[in-house]
């Protein structure tokens, strides 16, 4: 594919995502973020699958690298995830 393409392609989505993320009201973004955390599982699957294939070298390292960055951030968005619905959990001896 033309690197041109690629990258415009690479730009309407860093805008389409930046405006709707714009637009969703701050009580949604706690089910925003864990379907967010899902569709980051399925980037760890296939970086899996890339990882395990094949006889070239580079591919081997992108996938280890693809997995290990989407591990990170599949655990970080659990975490962050975890510790909102901590905040809206009631205090023991509060009314």
């Amino acid at each position: 594919m033309d690197i041109v393409f690629l990258t415009f392609i690479l730009m309407l989505a860093i805008f389409l995502g930046f405006e709707l993320i714009n637009k969703v009201p701050a009580t949604l973004h706690t089910p925003l973020m864990s379907g967010a955390n899902a569709i980051s599982g399925i980037t760890v699957v296939g970086a899996i699958s890339l990882a395990g294939t094949g006889e070239q070298d580079l591919a081997n390292w992108l996938g280890a690298a693809a997995v290990a960055l989407a591990t990170i951030n599949v655990v970080g968005g659990y975490m962050v995830t975890d510790r909102m619905l901590a905040m809206f959990k009631k205090k023991e001896g509060s009314h």
